[in-house]
């Protein structure tokens, strides 16, 4: 059982006795033994709402939280999770439809000038709305690092755990860095590079999630259903471009379907690629496919109705969702924390990562609402004092698509001392606690419960969607590939609660579209 708690904090740690404040919510699960601490959760985003993490992941790893307090928060500018009342709802910028594009057929391959203009009007609107908005110079991870602070003190505790996926890596490490004093075990999952800029983990995008579809989506594909879309990769790839000619001719927008297949970091989202790329070479070919029960299960839980009963118009229909209202927290922060890249620096990378990596490259650099971003930082962010570098412990999946394994590595490399668990194979975002996988889980558990932390590890991956093997695939991580390992069997309440909290996690840190 959950307790839950609002906390009021300043709405401006730089200027405390302002007079204006904020709420931040908290949830904390109580130790079921003799508690020696607690964890602080963050799923990422930015703009994750922790608060229901903390019973999740007390049900997911009991040996922990038989020691340990789960303690969730709500991070200033997310509201509170479940909450109805407006003054705790999640801040958003609301942006006018006429100040997006009209163009039925935007395709960011289209390099002229009309269509490069038509790219940079959803870009610029949300960043002027969400710098319209009064607190948003002050959703920033400097200002949030302080939050945290107050909670460790209301809590009584002389030093603070931490479990952060995604940005919650980047949150966690600033947190150490601005407050080392009160710093405690520290695990960061599918880790930015805290030691740079944010802004990096976003420009690596078009990268990494072309080296995930090329290197790993396609070829699960091939096996998957070779009369589809043919039995090696370059078969794939071309049946996947006849499907993107085929969406396109009734009425998806090309850039909405390429960006179905960028961060596929959860179940869900990899099973929506599939279940994407299937039906439309179903339609062209005839085949029908044989689909597994988790692609039938994620097909029931995105659509509502069975694989077999998919169609490209219902799919189409269900891409065409629009948005005018975005999330607040996500550019605030991502923008705010640190000095922006111009729109003219963004268009340029465009044009380098376009002919490189054809899935993203060319749309990222002209979608990046920070280009537009007008506000200086008002504070800055250090880098990790040697002294806590001891008590850090980062956990990286070599194919992860939405931090690439490569901010990570970066990460620990400026920071001697920072320990690496490399997951070998893992194309999923979030491992320990998410994937079932012994070794991830044995390793954190004896850092958290027994202090004892490598230096550097690698483990086995865990198979792909209705799979029972691991097919490696050569990438960044350079270790020696031990046997794979199968995830570990749990009862069907709790492998449902680990796929919903990691689809949610993969949800929050993915790029939207309009």
């Amino acid at each position: 059982m959950a307790e839950c708690a609002l906390v009021t904090v300043p709405r401006d740690w730089g200027a405390p006795d302002s007079g204006a404040e904020l709420r931040v919510a908290i949830s904390r699960v109580a130790a079921t033994g003799e508690q020696q601490g607690v964890i602080l959760l963050n799923p990422g985003g930015p703009g994750g709402q922790g608060t229901p993490l903390a019973g999740a992941l007390a049900a997911l790893q009991p040996s922990v939280s038989e020691r340990y307090a789960f303690v969730g928060m709500d991070p200033r500018g997310t509201g509170q999770a479940g909450a109805t009342a407006p003054e705790l709802a999640p801040l958003t910028c609301e942006v006018p439809t006429e100040r997006f594009s009209t163009w039925t057929d935007l395709d960011a391959r289209d390099r002229s000038r009309a269509s490069i203009a038509e790219h940079r009007k959803a870009p610029r609107a949300v960043a002027e709305a969400c710098q319209s908005e009064a607190l948003t110079p002050y959703i920033t991870t400097w200002q949030t690092a302080h939050d945290m602070e107050l909670v460790r003190r209301l809590l009584g505790e002389s030093t603070l755990n931490y479990l952060g996926y995604s940005y919650g890596t980047w949150l966690g490490a600033k947190y150490a860095s601005l407050f080392p004093g009160s710093t405690g075990k520290m695990v960061l999952d599918s880790s930015t590079n805290w030691e740079g800029r944010l802004q990096a983990a976003f420009e690596a995008w078009p990268a990494i999630n072309q080296r995930l579809f090329d290197d790993v989506f396609l070829p699960w594909m091939t096996r998957q259903w070779p009369e589809l879309v043919g039995d090696t990769p370059a078969e794939a790839r071309r049946m996947w471009e006849r499907v993107r000619d085929h969406y396109e001719s009734i009425g998806t927008r090309p850039d909405d379907y390429d960006l179905v297949f960028t961060g596929m970091g959860s179940p869900l989202r990899w099973a929506l690629g599939a279940l994407v790329f299937a039906a439309g070479a179903q339609q062209l070919t005839g085949q029908e496919p044989e689909v597994g029960a988790e692609l039938n299960e994620a097909a029931l839980a995105r659509f509502g109705v069975p694989a077999t009963e998919l169609t490209t118009e219902r799919i189409a229909a269900e891409l065409a969702e629009d948005y005018t209202s975005y999330p607040a927290t996500r550019y605030a922060v991502a923008c705010g924390d640190q000095e922006t890249r111009s729109a003219r620096w963004y268009k340029r990378l465009s044009d380098r990562q376009g002919p490189r990596f054809p899935l993203y490259g060319w749309a990222y650099g002209l979608s990046e609402v920070c280009g537009y971003w007008s506000e200086e930082p008002r504070q800055t962010l250090p880098t990790l004092p040697p002294a806590v570098a001891d008590n850090v412990l980062v956990v990286q999946g070599e194919f992860d698509p939405q931090t690439g394994y490569e901010q990570a590595r970066a990460a620990v490399r400026a920071a001697p001392g920072v320990g690496l668990v490399s997951v070998d194979d893992a194309a999923f975002h979030g491992q320990y606690a998410l994937d079932g996988n012994p070794c991830v889980d044995g390793m954190v558990n004896v850092f958290l419960l027994h202090n004892s932390r490598p230096d550097r590890a690698t483990c086995p991956g865990v198979p792909l969607l209705d799979e029972t093997e691991v097919y490696p695939v050569d990438g960044p991580v350079r270790h020696h590939r031990p046997a794979s390992v199968t995830a570990q069997s749990a009862d069907p309440a709790l492998r449902d609660l680990r796929d919903a909290v990691r689809n949610r996690i993969g949800e929050l840190n993915a790029f939207r579209s309009r």
